[in-house]
């Protein structure tokens, strides 16, 4: 069988099942999640790219922050990730990015609150002098079957993860942001083809679509570069925390490489929007989602 990863792996080791498990909350803990993520692939070694410029990421003690982590410290980056609780992952990862040779800050809290993303704006300048990239990645997912059942708490919840806190850190790191920097914003495929299990979900990842279009617009005059990517079916444990085990176990099948993603799969689009490789991408969102054909 021919690799689809190229040099990172053979399709034969990428799992395109997964056991049953049990994760005791949300948001998951991606210790626990069997087979864990893939977040890095050895054999990138990096380039520079991104030499001693400083990225906040949002989400990136796991999953695809993670994967988004590591690949911009190997590209000479220094990292603040946010995160809420899950303390464990986000040690794991700082210490990833520290033997990559990279500085790395953590902030545990909630980033529906606003005073919250200021703060960690406010102290990611005051240790590293400078912001030059955002990366809006977390995102909260409930499975809800019956639409009529999405309670108003539900409802501003998701939006207070996926939608004010994007918000909230842009307004707060534009400020000292120059000419070059760059907003890149984690939508999904749900904007685009909306999934009747989380309505709410899917109405959140699309406004977030339409911010990034409309903060792109808005902040092209001084030279920042506003972006998104919308993967598709992702192992994360968003996905193991989220989906009841008859979606997850086959998650992904229904895409044209009949598998799901792993997170180093999605990390080069940010990279390739951080960087000056993309000069002239604006307003735009990478789809990184396998070919996925839903509804078909």
């Amino acid at each position: 069988m021919h690799s689809y990863y190229g040099n990172i792996t053979k399709c034969e080791s990428i799992p395109v099942e997964f056991p049953l498990q049990y994760q005791p909350g949300q948001p998951g803990i991606e210790s626990l999640m069997i087979p864990r993520p893939v977040s890095e692939n050895p054999q990138h070694l990096g380039t520079g790219k991104l030499q001693n410029k400083v990225a906040i990421i949002t989400g990136g003690d796991s999953g695809i922050g993670r994967a988004v982590a590591y690949l911009f410290a190997k590209e000479g980056a220094d990292i603040a990730i946010v995160y809420l609780n899950e303390h464990s992952d986000a040690m794991e990862t700082m210490e990833r990015i520290q033997q990559l040779g990279r500085r790395c800050l953590t902030f545990a809290g909630d980033i529906g609150i606003e005073s919250f993303c200021r703060q960690v704006v406010q102290q990611t300048l005051s240790e590293f002098g400078r912001i030059d990239t955002l990366i809006n990645n977390a995102g909260e997912l409930h499975v809800l079957l019956n639409f009529e059942q999405l309670s108003a708490e539900q409802l501003e919840r998701t939006f207070r993860t996926n939608v004010f806190s994007y918000v909230y850190f842009a307004k707060a790191v534009v400020p000292y942001m120059k000419a070059g920097s760059t907003i890149i914003n984690t939508s999904s495929i749900a904007a685009f083809e909306g999934f009747p299990g989380f309505v709410d979900y899917s109405a959140s990842k699309g406004a977030v679509s339409a911010f990034t279009r409309a903060l792109a617009v808005s902040l092209i005059y001084k030279g920042i570069r506003v972006n998104a990517v919308a993967p598709g079916t992702v192992w994360t444990p968003l996905t193991a925390s989220s989906y009841p085990p008859e979606v997850y176990q086959t998650y992904g099948s229904i895409t044209l490489v009949k598998r799901t993603a792993q997170p180093v799969e999605i990390a080069p689009a940010y990279l390739y929007l951080a960087s000056s490789d993309s000069t002239y991408v604006v307003g735009q969102t990478i789809h990184v989602n396998g070919g996925a054909y839903f509804g078909q």
